[in-house]
């Protein structure tokens, strides 16, 4: 049995995180002039009534604020020792969750700048906690690897994309938060196997303070995660996967792909789809991305619309992707080690997902999207 010390961080993390988030929405009627998204006719948006989107701010809190909590009562012989490079890493993480958080507040901070901050908090990561992806289990990549700068860019691209791929899937309740907690505890069913204890309390923080941010968020959708929140947990578990790699030879890079694979296939299809079937510039938004798709194909054809929780479609669609997501992670931490069958898993995600977005695609068209008509034309054409 697992005593109550291993789960300490986070129950910590998550009464931390609740209780900010709590008072974040209680008062925002004295911050909500800066903090509210106030957009609500935007491409990608369907909330109704303008909410605080800085609860990035409860889960960063709510994680380091935590470690400070238990280091006290370590001292105090009342808990266990909070690592060093559990500290370096929120040190790390402050150019991406500022960035975003300051995209937050002002809505002035473009993706190519919170992107850059996040490929800087992956370089900090590299040089205070020797973070840098050497490996990729591809055979002759590895050998390039061995060269620092290479790797050191690798290392950049990864993790600021894996940050990216969050903010991207953070469009309803609890999406986004549900899918970072399901994906930290496939890396920590990974890291335990390995006997790897930093990154098992990595992951034991992240998802205490994601689930006390998830209380207020879903299924009301009281507070969002905003920028802030989505490149800081990106950031976070991005780095939990490259310090499993370079920590644990027995892990392969194609396992950790498959944990973290729905959001990372939703990145690169996307880009794939804006740039060579839209036309578009790859970071210009639009509503089409898969759960958007599950949203008005699905959500609206079999959820009514009710005045009295007009959150109720909203909320729906963590009904149908997260579990899909849980079910996938779950058979990956299940295959084992083995590179072929990971590799295997990888490419049956990516099947299922261009399979399932190809149906929806092809859907009829429903009331008042007839300004994504164009676009959702040319990808079916090209997809048939």
């Amino acid at each position: 049995m697992l005593g109550i010390q291993f789960f300490q961080p986070g129950l910590i993390a998550f009464g931390i995180s609740l209780g900010i988030s709590v008072l974040i929405v209680l008062s925002q009627k004295w911050h909500g002039g800066l903090s509210h998204d106030h957009d609500l006719d935007g491409v990608q948006k369907v909330h109704t009534t303008a909410v605080p989107r800085i609860g990035g701010l409860s889960v960063a809190a709510g994680i380091l604020l935590a470690c400070l909590v238990i280091r006290g009562l370590y001292q105090s012989g009342r808990g266990q020792a909070v690592s060093e490079s559990t500290f370096l890493l929120l040190a790390a993480s402050a150019p991406a969750f500022l960035a975003g958080l300051i995209e937050d507040f002002t809505k002035r901070v473009s993706v190519r700048m919170r992107l850059m901050a996040t490929a800087l908090s992956a370089l900090a990561a590299s040089v205070l906690l020797g973070a840098t992806v050497t490996k990729l289990s591809i055979w002759g990549v590895d050998e390039l690897l061995s060269f620092v700068p290479l790797a050191l860019l690798v290392t950049a691209v990864v993790v600021a994309g894996g940050s990216n791929a969050i903010n991207i899937i953070d469009g309803f309740n609890g999406l986004s938060s549900s899918t970072i907690v399901i994906m930290a505890a496939g890396l920590v069913a990974i890291a335990g196997s390995n006997g790897d204890i930093l990154v098992v309390n990595l992951g034991i923080l992240c998802i205490g303070a994601t689930l006390g941010f998830l209380a207020l968020n879903y299924p009301r959708g009281k507070l969002f995660l905003g920028d802030g929140g989505a490149y800081f947990l990106g950031f976070w578990v991005s780095e939990m996967a490259v310090l499993l790699l370079v920590r644990n030879p027995g892990v392969n890079a194609w396992q950790v792909l498959s944990i973290c694979a729905y959001p990372v296939i939703e990145v690169l299809f996307s880009i794939y789809r804006r740039r060579f079937i839209q036309n578009v510039s790859p970071g210009a938004p639009d509503a089409l991305h898969l759960h958007t798709l599950v949203y008005r194909r699905l959500v609206f054809k079999y959820v009514d619309k009710d005045s009295r929780f007009p959150w109720k479609r909203n909320a729906a669609v963590a009904f149908v992707i997260p579990p899909a997501v849980a079910i996938c992670v779950a058979a990956s931490v299940m295959v084992g080690s083995s590179i072929t069958m990971n590799i295997v898993m990888v490419l049956a995600q990516v099947i299922i997902y261009v399979t399932v977005y190809g149906r929806l695609v092809r859907g009829r068209w429903t009331a008042g999207e007839s300004g994504a008509v164009g676009s959702e034309v040319r990808i079916n054409a090209k997809l048939q």
